[in-house]
């Protein structure tokens, strides 16, 4: 095994895990379909920077920053729901990013390529992993007492569109580094599908968190395993080791519904 294949380990170890944290507020929040949406929104800054030859992380950063932008001005001028606008924004970034991502290019943006990371990508993933991790440990609480209740939360000084605004910018955060593992088509299972399996078997809410984590982590370690076996047995190229992963996830998930607490 190369020095290339433990750079890709890290990276997605540290995406992984992040991702599981972020994802456990999402599902508690019951917004895993918002975190689905905006690894779709990402598309459009992934196919400019495939065009002008831009890191694609920043071109999806970018991207998900300008559509949680649009989606929260628009929340402010209607009444319509989170879901429905985020849906909107979606549709629309969807299309746009058909239309200008390179045919040649297209799998790898749905589907990622983790083995392409090279060294500033992965520090830049780690960095930014260990970012968001921290920030979602900072609002942890107030963003479980807005779920809670949302007038106590109030009550308690608890700012809950400024926090739900920092946590759509941590989704997004993991989502734009976590292109490069699974691709707009995947990512989102790194966020939903630990957290998912962590919740049926957790007992409370801090055991819950940190087993959305090791799974998270646990998916990625597991993926990394067997993909050589996999890539041998099918001929499956590199582009394959995000949907491995995410399988794997879904093995933890599975399992855990044979543990679930009652």
């Amino acid at each position: 095994m190369n020095t290339s294949y433990y750079i890709s380990l890290i990276t997605a170890i540290f995406i992984g895990g992040a991702a599981g944290y972020v994802g456990s507020l999402m599902a508690t929040k019951k917004m895993s379909l918002v975190g689905d949406v905006l690894s779709h929104i990402a598309l459009p800054g992934i196919g400019l920077g495939l065009l002008y030859g831009v890191n694609i992380s920043l071109g999806a950063l970018a991207s998900l920053v300008l559509g949680i932008m649009l989606i929260w001005i628009l929340s402010l001028k209607t009444e319509l729901s989170m879901e429905s606008l985020v849906g909107v924004v979606f549709v629309l970034s969807l299309a746009i990013g058909f239309l200008i991502t390179p045919e040649e290019e297209l799998l790898h943006a749905l589907f990622g390529n983790i083995s392409a990371v090279a060294m500033p990508d992965a520090v830049a993933a780690v960095f930014i992993s260990v970012i968001v991790f921290v920030s979602a440990r900072i609002i942890y609480s107030k963003m479980m007492l807005a779920y809670v209740s949302e007038d106590l939360a109030l009550a308690s000084g608890v700012k809950i569109n400024k926090y739900n605004l920092i946590y759509l910018f941590l989704i997004a955060a993991v989502v734009a580094f976590g292109i490069k593992v699974g691709g707009t088509l995947l990512t989102s299972a790194m966020i939903i599908v630990p957290a998912a399996a962590a919740r049926n078997v957790s007992r409370n809410m801090r055991q819950y968190s940190w087993l959305s984590v090791v799974i998270g982590i646990a998916s990625v370690i597991a993926g990394f395993a067997v993909f050589p076996f996999l890539a041998a047995r099918f001929g499956l190229s590199a582009v394959a080791i995000g949907p491995v992963i995410i399988l794997a996830s879904i093995v933890f998930f599975a399992v855990s519904l044979l543990f679930k607490n009652k």
